[in-house]
């Protein structure tokens, strides 16, 4: 297939760095633009870009000159916004009433009630509501976004056990890495030697989110899932990857072994199976008492697979264990790319 075009919004950013190194020798996309702030317009993206990842800069990328996030400057069918969510709220549905498809990274729609918050071995039918967004908003283009960080390892997780044995009650810990905070982040003298219980806004993202993408898609509305997230919040002097431990009250009763078991057969629905980005397996479940870590487990999968351990019973609810994904890569761009593919596939980007 010929290769569809595309621009990263705020490409310099972490985020943004991401997206440029998982796009490189994307078999269905090519990056023609990338954006800046406004510093940085007119140069070259080498000449403003600290990177930060392992690895070096894409040689395609060096010369591209940084533009303006504005669709009277970049024209695309799609592009992936890294941008912060303040920014997010007036460029995306610029872009989206100019014709692209945004697959967004950013927070400042997920709460609409017509924008999909998709993961695709999770909910790829939510898709179906872009109609519905296309003639509510006038746009011809669309948005579509990927969970908080946290929320993503930790809802396919629980849309294996929900199929399974249905979802009463969660309790979810998180241990969150820097990275999740951007760059330059949470500064060396307040996280080296400690761990910091609050990240303004993100037991409600938590609480919420995962309850909007487990929602069933019915005559063009997303329904909240019908039990309750109880989150606590921390970042920890991790790199990458978020850790999240569970406890869990099912529907219907079951053992640690069923649990492990329902986990370890997860698989994508076929429409996202195939994806290039598909995590294979979807959750790899370890069986070790100290698994899953973020140093030794977070590029499961490319980075893209959910690692569940510690499955065990719980002394309150029914069962507990540890989620581990990686927040950069399956938590922000390797997300917002997977969606990409998933849209391409059902015909909402040509």
């Amino acid at each position: 297939m010929k290769k569809i075009p595309v621009a990263v919004l705020a490409a310099t950013g972490s985020v943004g760095q991401r997206f440029i190194q998982l796009l490189d020798n994307h078999p269905w996309f090519e990056v023609v633009a990338v954006t800046g702030s406004e510093r940085s317009h007119g140069k070259t993206y080498a000449e403003v870009c600290r990177w930060l990842l392992a690895g070096d800069m894409p040689a395609w990328a060096r010369n591209l000159p940084v533009l303006v996030s504005s669709p009277d400057e970049v024209q695309v069918p799609l592009a992936f916004s890294g941008l912060p969510a303040d920014a997010a709220r007036d460029i995306e549905p610029a872009f989206a009433r100019a014709g692209t498809a945004v697959c967004s990274n950013a927070s400042a729609y997920r709460a609409e009630a017509d924008v999909p918050i998709l993961l695709p071995e999770v909910n790829p039918d939510h898709a179906f509501i872009i109609p519905t967004q296309r003639e509510k908003r006038g746009w011809s283009g669309l948005i579509a976004t990927n969970p908080n960080c946290t929320s993503t390892g930790m809802t396919v997780a629980l849309k294996a056990l929900q199929d399974a044995f249905g979802l009463k009650r969660v309790f979810a810990v998180s241990l969150q890495a820097l990275s999740g905070a951007g760059y330059p982040g949470v500064p060396s003298m307040d996280i080296i030697d400690n761990v910091i219980p609050y990240i303004g806004g993100e037991e409600d993202k938590v609480e919420w989110e995962p309850r909007k993408m487990l929602g069933a898609y019915r005559d063009g509305r997303i329904e909240l899932a019908d039990f309750g997230i109880s989150a606590h919040t921390n970042r920890v002097a991790v790199s990458d990857g978020h850790t999240v431990c569970l406890s869990i009250e099912f529907v219907e009763k079951a053992s640690p072994a069923q649990v492990a078991a329902v986990l370890a057969a997860y698989e994508a629905p076929e429409i996202a199976r195939e994806l290039p980005s598909a995590p294979k397996p979807a959750i790899l479940v370890r069986g070790e008492d100290n698994r899953p870590q973020p140093r030794l487990d977070r590029m499961t999968g490319s980075g893209m697979t959910t690692v569940v351990g510690r499955v065990r019973p719980d002394s309150l609810f029914d069962a507990r264990m540890v989620v581990l994904s990686h927040n950069t890569i399956r938590g922000a761009a390797g997300g917002s790319l997977y969606n990409a593919e998933l849209l391409v596939q059902l015909g909402f980007i040509q």
